[in-house]
């Protein structure tokens, strides 16, 4: 890596315009703020540091190519002004949970993780009437508050990507999946239909494999079986087995044993009655005097 400041005859450098410092002081500040918050070293040993041309050593001619790339317009709005502020440390993808278990090329950009849904939508754009993945984004975060914790310069992103969601969803307009919420939300305000529901969902058994999964659904949900085993739904609910006799038998059995176990625990007659131990006491103290 060292090498490219020595070797070729002309060095060619690409850098987005948000790494420009505007004095050679400041960069004090970040090469102590860096390496600490990334991989907990005082010191990045791997620093080089170029002051332009030197006749007869390294190369001969240089170019520094200041990379825009949406990076103006994005320092005009709020949430881009705060994401730009990133210093690349990695932190928050160290601690996020969704990163953790997903990996870095489920974003499909070149910053992943919990800052990578943030400042992606930002430089890239972010279409949630069509079918563009940048506005799936700011969903993959459990909003646990993480990355906020362990950023060295304190960018919100949980609060960010709250408010690119909610940007998102005014423009997404009524979706498939806003109507399939207010069905559902319907379905739950009505324990007639709810109890429907369930019956009918119990039909999904007759599709249902040996193994007892579902291999493929129907549009709209095939994309769900695609990727993953689909359980068959049980044949008995949760609600109609609590109302059964074997329910209310398993509750009985239940409270028995709280009970039981709570007779265990009580020591009844074997109390310690403070009164006879103080009275012993004093007893004792007086036959020694």
């Amino acid at each position: 890596g060292r090498m490219c400041l020595t070797l070729p005859d002309t060095l060619i450098t690409v850098m987005g315009i948000e790494k420009v410092l505007p004095r050679y002081q400041d960069l004090e500040v970040f090469l102590q703020l860096l390496p600490r918050s990334s991989t907990g070293e005082r010191m990045n040993p791997y620093t080089s540091l170029w002051t332009g041309v030197t006749p007869g050593d390294g190369p001969q001619d240089f170019h520094l190519v200041l990379l825009d790339n949406g990076r103006t317009a994005a320092l005009a709005d709020a949430i881009g002004r705060a994401a730009l502020n990133c210093i690349r440390c990695s932190a928050c993808l160290n601690v996020c949970p969704v990163y953790e278990r997903t990996g870095g090329h489920a974003y499909g950009s070149t910053y992943p993780g919990p800052i990578g849904a943030v400042l992606t939508p930002q430089l890239a754009g972010m279409h949630a009437a069509g079918d563009d993945p940048n506005s799936s984004l700011p969903y993959a975060s459990s909003l646990c508050g993480a990355c906020f914790d362990a950023c060295p310069v304190k960018i919100d992103i949980p609060s960010l990507l709250v408010e690119l969601r909610h940007q998102n969803t005014e423009e997404s307009g009524t979706t498939p999946e806003k109507l399939a919420m207010r069905a559902a939300a319907a379905v739950m305000k009505r324990p007639a239909l709810y109890t429907g529901a369930q019956k009918a969902a119990g039909l999904g058994r007759l599709v249902a494999g040996r193994d007892g999964t579902i291999s493929r659904l129907p549009p709209p949900f095939a994309g769900w079986s695609d990727s993953r085993d689909t359980e068959a739904p049980p044949r008995q609910t949760f609600r109609a087995w609590f109302a059964s006799d074997e329910g209310r038998a398993a509750l009985r059995a239940a409270a028995d044993e709280h009970d039981g176990s709570h007779a265990e625990h009580d020591p009844g007659d074997g109390r310690h009655d403070p009164g006879d131990g103080a009275h012993d006491h004093s007893h004792g103290e007086g036959e020694k005097k």
